[in-house]
C-alpha cells in the first residue's frame, strides 16, 4: 500500500511540474497565432506568416447592433474580440463559426491578449477579466480603478496591463493575485510593451515610461513633448511612437534618451496608430490621413501614402506588404519599400481596429460590427452569420 502511495504521489508531482513547464513554455510554431494586440510582446506589428499575392474576403461575421474597435487575437484556429457591448466572440478561424460567447453588462475596447489557454481582456468599466479559451468559462476578474484601453502583456508567470486609473497592475497570471502596481502621473491607454526584465509605457503624462519588471519600479524616464496612447514598438535599444501632438519618435531605451524625431511643420497630424517596425522601415498611419514610412535608424521619411480619411487604425507588416486600415472602412494594401498601393478593399463602416495576421490570414473587424477574415481565394467569400 506505501508503495501504491507513492506512486501516485509521484505521478502526481510529474503532473504538476508537467502542467507548470507547459504554463512556462513558449508558443511554437511562429505565423500560427497573434496572441496580443501589436502580435508580439514587443509590439513590432509584424506578421510571422505569409499571406497570398491575392486576398479575398473567406468570411464575413455579422454582429447586429454590434461595434468592434479592438483587434482580435488568434491563437491554435480560433479569433477572440470583445465587442462595445460587452460581448466576447470566440470564432473558429478556418469557418467564422461561433464557438462561444461571453457576456457582461459593460463593453471592451481593448483588445484581447492569450497564453496558455486563457484569455485576458479589461473593460470600459476597469475589470479586467480572466477566460479559460475553451469554454469562455470565466477564471478570475481584478477591478481597477478606471477604463481599460490596454490590451495584456506577459511576463514570466504574470500579465500586465494598463488603465486610466494611470496605473500598470502586475498580476499573477493564473489566479488574478496583485503581485505589484506602478502609478504615473496621467492616464494609461497603451499596451505594454515587454523586452528581456524590462516595460514600456507611453503615457498621457507626456513620458515614455521604462519599468523594472522584476521590481514594479522605474527605471527610467523620457520626455516626450506631450501626451499619448499609443504602444510604443520595439527594435533592439529602440522605441518607436507618436504623441498627440503631431511628433513621431525614436528613444533609444537603454541611454534613456531621444535618437531622432519627425514633425510636419505645415500641418498638426496627431498620432493614434502604433507602428509597426522591421530593420527596413517603421511604418505608422495618422489623423491627417496619411501612411507614413521612415528609415528606423535616421527618422528620414521614406515615403507617404494619402488616405481618403484618418488612419488611428496600426498597420501590419507582412513580408515585403503593409496592410493598413483607414476611418472609412478601406483596408489599403502597400508595398513596404515604396508606398505604392497594390490594393484595396472597402468594407463600408469604419475600422478603428487593427489587422491580426495569422496562419495565412488576415482579420480585423469593423465599427459597424463585422468580423472580416481575408485569405487565399478558394471560392465565393461566406458570411458565417451572428449570433
Amino acid at each position: 500500500m506505501f508503495r501504491n502511495r507513492l506512486l501516485v504521489s509521484s505521478i502526481v508531482a510529474i503532473a504538476v511540474l508537467t502542467s507548470l513547464s507547459a504554463f512556462a513554455a513558449e508558443p511554437a510554431e511562429p505565423g500560427r497565432d497573434w496572441p496580443l494586440f501589436r502580435g508580439d510582446p514587443r509590439s513590432t506589428g509584424v506578421a510571422q506568416t505569409s499571406l497570398a499575392d491575392q486576398l479575398a474576403v473567406l468570411w464575413k461575421y455579422p454582429v447586429p447592433k454590434g461595434s468592434f474597435e479592438g483587434t482580435p487575437a488568434i491563437v491554435d484556429g480560433v479569433v477572440y474580440l470583445g465587442d462595445l457591448d460587452g460581448t466576447v466572440f470566440a470564432l473558429e478561424l478556418a469557418t467564422g463559426k461561433l464557438k462561444w460567447t461571453f457576456k457582461t453588462d459593460s463593453g471592451f475596447m481593448a483588445s484581447p491578449a492569450v497564453q496558455h489557454g486563457l484569455l485576458y481582456l479589461g473593460d470600459i468599466d476597469g475589470r479586467f477579466r480572466c477566460l479559460e479559451t475553451a469554454t469562455g468559462r470565466l477564471v478570475w476578474q481584478f477591478d481597477s480603478e478606471a477604463e481599460i484601453d490596454s490590451c495584456a502583456n506577459f511576463f514570466r508567470d504574470t500579465v500586465l496591463f494598463g488603465s486610466q486609473d494611470a496605473t500598470l497592475y502586475c498580476l499573477n497570471a493564473k489566479t488574478g493575485q496583485l503581485v505589484w502596481k506602478h502609478a504615473i502621473a496621467d492616464q494609461i491607454r497603451c499596451t505594454p510593451s515587454v523586452v528581456e526584465d524590462r516595460c514600456f509605457v507611453a503615457g498621457c503624462d507626456g513620458q515614455l515610461h521604462v519599468i523594472d519588471l522584476n521590481r514594479g519600479q522605474e527605471a527610467a524616464s523620457v520626455e516626450i513633448g506631450g501626451p499619448t496612447g499609443v504602444t510604443p514598438a520595439v527594435l533592439g535599444d529602440r522605441v518607436f511612437f507618436g504623441t498627440e501632438g503631431g511628433v513621431f519618435l525614436c528613444i533609444d531605451w537603454k541611454q534613456a534618451k531621444q535618437v531622432w524625431a519627425f514633425e510636419d511643420t505645415n500641418r498638426t497630424q496627431a498620432y493614434r496608430s502604433s507602428p509597426a517596425v522591421t530593420e527596413r522601415a517603421v511604418v505608422v498611419g495618422n489623423r491627417g490621413r496619411q501612411i507614413q514610412a521612415f528609415d528606423p535608424a535616421t527618422g528620414k521619411p521614406l515615403w507617404s501614402f494619402a488616405a481618403k480619411t484618418r488612419v488611428d487604425a496600426s498597420p501590419v507588416i507582412a513580408g515585403q506588404r503593409v496592410f493598413a486600415a483607414a476611418a472609412d472602412g478601406r483596408l489599403y494594401t502597400l508595398d513596404l519599400q515604396t508606398g505604392n498601393l497594390l490594393g484595396e478593399h472597402e468594407a463600408g463602416g469604419g475600422f478603428t481596429g487593427s489587422p491580426a495576421v495569422a496562419a495565412g490570414r488576415l482579420v480585423i473587424a469593423s465599427e459597424e460590427g463585422v468580423v472580416y477574415c481575408f485569405g487565399k481565394a478558394s471560392g465565393t467569400a461566406s458570411a458565417a452569420g451572428g449570433p
